[in-house]
């Protein structure tokens, strides 16, 4: 531990979507690199209190931590790059804050005076900053602004780390902005007016970036770094390029070429360490020069956006890096299931993931999906709703129980597989009220998953609300489904596997929350493996 917590403000400018939170993660990782331990906090300037009830549609996926924080996507980038492990205390939102301030105010914890942004507001999110090294005892913050500068929703978040600066020492604070400098192909000219414009806005609010993370398709020659460094106040040496870049994983060793942890050890005023990347770089060697490949279906029902299915993504690609095998993840709408011809749609496919969901939509494709991949013999990875999907299409198609359903979607079935428990059923508020976070799963001998964690006891993250019927659990053992993970109490199915099948695995938790390129989940590296030998074996006959 250093003797006081150092602080890094990380924003971003000109457009949305320039990848700060990859930017901010890549920072954590050469920071721990170099000896230090740190955390990483997501401030989301969204009303919301937390994204757990936002349609995917608008923010992608719900990320989830240990201790059942529903949390922004960008947490789970800090997770896969660092050794960070995100709680609540490491996503704050405005709505967070306010309800805070609200509640406060009702109770008349500010003695009748007047409640205002500054500095109730402010003040509030210092506090929800500090609060974490506190919690974490850690060497260094990193804190992610979401939004562009000038958003006037991100107004609060921006003032509270310039109060901050002001009352810490000036060695414990930097500042980064992540911006981007435009290549106007027909005129053949790289930009920096819209970087210039974007740094003179951070300055009217009186904060001066140390650091600018240039995102650009082109390289940045000399003339172009004095010119960005004069213009916007910075030191040449601190204007880093910040190239697209062949997979995410590759940028925090682009950065490392250019110096940066150096640059941020300096202006904090740390002692440089000496770094140590190898591990990462074996993982990014791996991930971009691999010897076989396969191809993987994903049978969601958000298959065209890429943020909704995030962490699935990239824990399929950790298995492939795991496996020496490149992916080709073939998307596949569970509503076009639905019409039929899964020959077709499936074709050339060697797995089959299906994603977890809410609502009726899609969820009947989802269930032809998994009958498929269970009749052909591919592997099949079901993920929470995907488990759900996979007890209901056994229920019907092998133990004969005519209309059976979950709940959820059907009410009124004659035989509810799936259902909510008792403590759910008096939930009347959405938000944070789910089966949310870690528990504890007992692994049966014997079984596929057991195998492939090699423990009898894991842990895992859930969001869910509604369960296997246990009341119809010995009627499908009997016909061959495999009850592989169950909590230890013995109530609550958590993996189910079926006989006779190459590779079956459904879990009502959510491995890919806890999968990093370097450190590949289990379920997720075996599936992996058991598609490449269904490939490699030509004991698929769908294709």
């Amino acid at each position: 531990m250093t003797t006081k917590t150092k602080y890094i403000f990380v924003t971003g400018g000109v457009v949305s979507s320039l990848g700060k939170g990859i930017a901010s993660a890549s920072i954590g990782r050469l920071l721990e690199s170099q000896g230090y331990k740190i955390s990483i906090i997501k401030c989301d300037p969204y009303i919301n209190v937390d994204p757990g009830t936002m349609n995917p549609y608008q923010h992608g996926e719900v990320y989830v931590t240990n201790d059942g924080a529903e949390t922004d996507l960008d947490l789970g980038h800090y997770e896969r790059f660092t050794s960070l492990t995100t709680t609540k205390l490491n996503n704050i939102t405005t709505g967070q804050i306010y309800f805070s301030i609200i509640s406060k105010e009702r109770r008349g914890d500010f003695l009748g005076g007047t409640v205002q942004v500054i500095p109730h507001i402010t003040d509030a999110i210092k506090e929800r900053i500090r609060l974490v090294p506190k919690e974490q005892n850690c060497d260094i913050v990193i804190v992610e602004i979401g939004g562009t500068v000038g958003d006037i929703e991100g107004l609060p978040f921006l003032e509270s780390i310039r109060q901050m600066r002001l009352e810490e020492s000036t060695e414990d604070i930097i500042n980064i902005h992540l911006t981007l400098i435009p290549y106007i192909k027909s005129a053949g000219e790289i930009k920096t007016k819209p970087t210039q414009h974007s740094v003179g806005k951070l300055r009217e609010i009186g904060i001066q970036p140390d650091i600018l993370l240039c995102r650009t398709e082109k390289h940045l020659n000399k003339s172009l770094k004095q010119k960005i460094s004069l213009f916007c106040n910075v030191n040449e040496t601190s204007v880093i390029e910040a190239m697209d870049a062949k997979d995410i994983y590759e940028i925090p060793i682009l950065y490392k070429k250019q110096n940066l942890d150096e640059i941020i050890v300096n202006l904090l005023h740390l002692a440089s360490k000496r770094s140590n990347l190898t591990e990462w770089e074996d993982t990014v060697h791996k991930a971009l020069s691999p010897s076989k490949k396969v191809t993987i279906a994903v049978a969601g029902k958000y298959i065209e956006l890429q943020d909704a299915y995030k962490s699935i993504y990239e824990s399929l690609r950790h298995g492939g890096i795991a496996n020496d095998c490149r992916l080709e993840i073939k998307k596949v709408d569970a509503e076009d299931i639905e019409n039929g011809n899964l020959g077709e749609l499936f074709k050339g496919v060697s797995g089959i993931l299906v994603p977890g969901g809410f609502g009726t939509r899609g969820i009947e494709g989802k269930i032809e999906a998994v009958r498929y991949a269970r009749e052909n013999k591919i592997p099949l990875l079901g993920i929470c709703l995907g488990m759900q999907a996979a007890v209901i299409e056994f229920s019907r198609n092998v133990c004969k129980l005519q209309g059976a359903a979950s709940t959820e979607f059907t009410p009124e079935t004659p035989y509810p597989v799936i259902c909510l428990l008792e403590e759910q059923r008096k939930v009347e508020d959405l938000g944070g009220t789910m089966r949310l976070g870690s528990y504890a799963c007992h692994l049966k001998k014997g079984t596929k998953s057991r195998e492939a964690y090699g423990s009898s006891e894991i842990s895992e993250r859930h969001r869910h609300r509604y369960e296997f019927h246990n009341g119809y659990r010995l009627k499908m053992e009997e016909n061959g489904l495999i009850i592989a993970g169950i909590s230890p109490e013995g109530t609550l199915v958590e993996i189910i596997e079926i006989e006779n099948h190459p590779w079956f695995v459904a879990c009502q938790f959510h491995p890919e929350f806890k999968s990093k390129p370097n450190k590949p989940h289990p379920l997720f590296k075996d599936f992996i493996s058991a598609s490449i030998k269904v490939q490699e074996n030509n004991i698929n006959t769908h294709s």
